[in-house]
């Protein structure tokens, strides 16, 4: 494994452990030139998954350019890489146990938007403005609207819920 600081090819692993899912392995490794320690991980290739563009044109469904879009979204706000590693992980998990090998973007995006929203609200609203491509601020003024209309009506369904508790 080449090191990414000096890009000597002699590396030693020093820690290994399985990811909590079983689905991937952790390395530790120090670069035995420049001593630097960095982190690989090592995952079954799955099926290839092909992500169909909206013009119609496919290309390889790639792990890093999700997580650099989701980095992107969360940039700055309270989201660990940590939680943007098990969205990633939910998301591919979910596309590869589909049936189809090719699944299009809108499916991948709404997969991310999905479980943005819960996270992190201002990280939804900067992924929905490129994905749903905002052109205006009355394009966020409408999403804010709808999410603070699906806020209120959560609000409600609790309250009613605990309303017919308390009667119970």
């Amino acid at each position: 494994m080449k090191c990414p600081y000096c890009a000597h090819d002699e590396t030693n692993v020093i820690d290994s452990r399985e990811s909590s899912e079983q689905d991937a392995i952790r390395r530790r490794r120090v670069c035995a030139k420049c001593d630097k320690r960095f982190t690989t991980y090592e995952r079954v290739e799955g099926i290839d998954l092909k992500v169909i563009k909206k013009d119609g044109s496919r290309e390889d469904f790639s792990r890093d350019k999700l997580k650099r879009g989701i980095i992107k979204a969360t940039w700055k706000r309270p989201v660990s890489l940590s939680d943007i590693d098990d969205l990633v992980d939910e998301i591919e998990q979910k596309l590869r146990l589909k049936k189809n090998s090719q699944v299009k973007s809108w499916e991948v995006g709404n997969l991310v938007i999905n479980r943005l929203r819960k996270l992190d609200t201002l990280s939804y609203l900067l992924f929905a403005s490129v994905y749903r491509d905002f052109e205006s601020v009355e394009d966020f003024a409408g999403e804010i609207e709808r999410l603070q209309n699906q806020d209120n009506d959560q609000s409600l369904n609790q309250q009613s819920v605990q309303a017919k508790d308390n009667l119970s």
